[in-house]
């Protein structure tokens, strides 16, 4: 393929790429080397297996966000009683903190490592930085810039082929999925949904199909309602792209972590200077600093989608219009609630969790507070009185319902086996 072709078609891609590169966040670069540290290439079938499951799921959110010309939280409101409405942003809202406060303390470890700089001081200044970018750039620079820290991920796809793993056992766990009824086994398996299926990317993909039509110059409802043949086809390839392109690293960090750290005895990471030297084979000593690159890059890009998603949620259920695009003093209570979501991560932060457990764990606690939302999903695209003769085709509706019931029974069994 011509290199003009590669840079048109990726210049076409948006929601559904930053969204895919947003669930590769520290917390699931954290899960993916836990679950590579702790089984091996087991897990590594989790990846196609997962695949479909979150496409359909994301579809779902593009569709209902172009098709409505509104975002999910919006739709709810007009759609059922308030206390399902806040129901399901207070679900988002306690994901989300437990996310941006395990991805902020996954940063400042990282760059603790590298500087030997205390990393209780690195987090303020992630947050604050992270807050600059949302509050004083516009939608159409964050969208630039995020596609552009996506690359960052490449580092760790690099890393497994020259930790020269076994390909023969590769081969065989990737396409036999291999089940242990465990405790550590399923808390594994219910983090990996919960990283790759997470509440926030579901509210971040319709806002942000709304925010695409918004700058094409449709600013009412009205003028977004509707979705042409065209554009979802093109909503379908983004969507995909994303989604193949966040399963795709995962896949290598996993393959990666088992080929370094599992292979050599090392089963339990309990820092990040340990998940680290997954990247060893790579760059001897600067692995360090390649780690760190990749932490804080996806911390660049996860938390501000984080952060933003709950704003989106808490004016659409307002109804108060906010858009990134719009300056702080034009929508104060917008961004009054991104920077309050920021404000109680960065708090958590300060309890004194470990931050490698806190980012293993919010995952698992993004895996069980999923599937109500997904339920909530597949019934309001599957609602005609929501999406006209823009349904869920039956393939796709399936599809969420088969998402929903296998994140509810890996959460139910993981607790059975506790």
């Amino acid at each position: 393929m011509r290199p003009e072709a590669v840079t048109h078609f990726y210049s076409r891609l948006g929601p559904g790429l930053i969204a895919g590169a947003a669930d590769d966040d520290p917390s699931g670069i954290a899960t993916y080397s836990v679950t590579g540290a702790a089984f091996g290439y087991g897990p590594l079938w989790t990846a196609l297996f997962s695949f479909p499951l979150m496409t359909a799921v994301q579809l779902m959110c593009s569709r209902l966000g172009m098709v409505t010309g509104r975002g999910f939280a919006a739709v709810v409101r007009r759609r059922y009683p308030r206390w399902v409405l806040w129901s399901a942003c207070l679900v988002l809202t306690v994901a989300n903190v437990i996310n941006i406060a395990a991805d902020l303390g996954g940063m400042a470890e990282a760059s603790h490592m590298v500087t030997g700089v205390n990393s209780l001081w690195w987090m303020p200044v992630y947050a604050l930085l992270i807050l600059v970018l949302l509050f004083w750039t516009s939608y159409r620079i964050m969208v630039r810039i995020f596609k552009w820290l996506t690359l960052v991920l490449f580092a760790y796809v690099i890393t497994a082929f020259i930790a020269r793993p076994d390909w023969s056992l590769v081969l065989r766990a990737t396409f036999v999925p291999r089940l242990q009824f465990s405790r550590d086994y399923l808390s594994v398996l219910v983090g990996i949904l919960g990283t790759t299926i997470s509440p926030y990317l579901f509210f971040w993909q319709a806002a942000e199909e709304v925010e695409e039509e918004r700058a094409e110059g449709r600013t009412t409802v009205a003028q977004r309602m509707g979705a042409t043949d065209q554009e979802l086809r093109r909503a379908r390839t983004d969507v995909m792209t994303g989604m193949f392109f966040s399963n795709f690293v995962m896949y290598f960090i996993i393959l990666t972590t088992a080929a370094t750290l599992h292979a050599h005895g090392v089963t339990r990471i309990t820092t990040a200077s340990q998940a680290a030297e997954a990247l060893r084979p790579l760059a001897g000593n600067g692995a360090y600093w390649l780690f760190t690159l990749g932490l804080i890059g996806t911390g660049m890009l996860g938390v501000p989608v984080l952060a933003g998603s709950s704003a989106y949620a808490f004016a659409e259920a307002m109804a108060w219009g906010a858009s990134l695009d719009k300056r702080p003093n034009v929508t104060p209570k917008f961004y009054s609630v991104l920077a309050a979501a920021m404000a109680l991560g960065l708090a958590l932060d300060y309890v004194g969790l470990d931050a490698v457990k806190m980012l293993f764990w919010s995952a698992v606690a993004n895996g069980v507070l999923a599937p109500p939302l997904i339920v909530l999903l597949v019934l309001l695209t599957s609602d005609r009185n929501v999406m006209g003769n823009r349904v869920n085709p039956p393939l796709l509706r399936w599809m969420g319902w088969i998402t929903a019931g296998v994140m509810t029974a890996a959460a139910v069994a993981m607790f059975v086996a506790g």
